[in-house]
């Protein structure tokens, strides 16, 4: 039974919308013949294939370059780096192709840059948001008025262009309550997520997010604080909400950039649901943790949940009991195993810093769960820097590589 369906969906556009969807396709376009160009001919001699490294390299020159949102940049230079794989494949089979060019007036919308409605949508657009009517058969039970007025399907993404001077969307919908059916049957790949006070968030890949600069101004505004509290006066008092509001909105903005880049790991490996530990009794777990780690801990994962949930990607969390003393390679738990950010299994020897064995923990303990699910669960891996390890305990990795 089929869950996916695509809508093609002409607009009635208003007085003015053709001239801003038309910057808006046009902006799109140099997002990703930008971030082509950089791809194609690398910044180290290759070219770059990860979604993730292109993001932190074009990312802050395209936001400048063009009045785009966030999200449209990122969909610019993704679409770019799926065409460079292809491009690589080729060359790979020895055979000939050449940088990918964009040419075609689209460009590509979800849930963060648009708002589909039942009889319209509203699109972001350099000049602001647009609101465009759909043109739909009067039939009910002809496509894509059948999809489109059907409350049991909700729009995911649409890639807008333009054809003989009318606009259109190619909309992606997906059955409601149905978002797992590819998972619950089907393999899934989970990235194991660990967080800390040194390291705010370690994945299962073995990509760290230091938490030098949160615990920097975490210190320098605890300390501007203090002096604004020891003067006493009802012009300090003001002056300390005006620090606190500073500091929240710098923090906002970080765990804005963490949640992001996690998200995207995940997209880049292929993965389905991001795991972290439960973060109930958080502090237990990590009791060097100030409250301000714990408020960063929950916001952090908040932030991924809906986030990863945009790009098709389920967050959870999982019991975190011995994930920090349990070897990821042999199984062997006691609490000799860890020291500080050490890990050194005392069966086994196998040795990583700890928050790398732990990420890996919190993915295997994800797959533990689904294995003794009532249906028996579903085949699962964990998504590793190289390669995966499977509901066996099996790496699959690549040849002369290691976890």
């Amino acid at each position: 039974m089929e869950y996916r369906r695509t809508a093609v969906i002409k607009l009635e556009t208003p007085e003015d919308a053709d001239t801003h969807l038309r910057e808006t396709v046009e902006q799109f376009k140099y997002c990703a013949n930008t971030a082509s160009e950089w791809c194609w001919h690398g910044d180290d001699g290759y070219h770059v294939t990860s979604k993730a490294k292109a993001e932190r390299g074009l990312y802050d020159q395209l936001r400048e370059d063009t009045e785009l949102t966030a999200n449209l940049v990122q969909k610019g230079i993704r679409q770019a780096v799926e065409s460079i794989k292809s491009g690589v494949e080729r060359l790979k089979n020895d055979q000939d192709t050449s940088r990918p060019t964009f040419t075609a007036d689209t460009a590509i919308y979800d849930k963060r840059s648009a708002t589909f409605h039942r009889d319209h949508v509203s699109l972001s657009t350099p000049d602001g948001r647009i609101e465009c009517d759909y043109i739909l058969p009067d039939d009910a039970d002809v496509p894509p008025t059948k999809y489109v007025t059907d409350e049991d399907y909700e729009f995911r993404r649409a890639t807008l262009h333009q054809r003989d001077g009318d606009w259109y969307l190619h909309a992606s919908m997906l059955k409601v309550g149905d978002d797992d059916t590819d998972t619950t049957t089907g393999h899934r790949t989970v990235l194991g997520v660990d967080l800390g006070v040194n390291q705010l968030a370690v994945a299962s890949t073995g990509r760290f997010w230091s938490a030098d600069e949160f615990n920097h101004w975490k210190r320098e505004y605890e300390k501007r604080r203090g002096a604004l509290q020891q003067c006493g006066t009802r012009a300090a008092h003001n002056a300390i909400a005006g620090v606190e509001q500073k500091e929240d909105g710098r923090f906002e903005i970080f765990l804005h950039r963490v949640a992001n880049e996690i998200v995207a790991e995940a997209v880049e490996h292929d993965c389905s649901h991001i795991v972290f530990e439960d973060l109930t009794d958080i502090r237990e777990n990590v009791p060097e943790a100030s409250w301000h780690h714990l408020w960063a801990f929950r916001r952090l994962y908040e932030y991924v949940e809906y986030k990863a949930k945009e790009q098709g990607i389920k967050a959870v969390q999982v019991d975190p009991r011995n994930t920090s003393n349990r070897c990821s390679t042999c199984g062997f738990t006691h609490d000799d195993n860890r020291r500080g950010e050490n890990f050194e299994c005392q069966e086994c020897g196998y040795q990583n810093h700890a928050d790398y064995n732990a990420s890996k923990n919190i993915g295997l303990q994800y797959l533990r769960r689904r294995q003794n699910a009532d249906d028996g669960g579903a085949p699962v891996d964990v998504r590793l820097n190289r390669g995966t390890l499977n509901v066996s305990g099996e790496y699959d990795l690549p040849a002369s590589s290691e976890a």
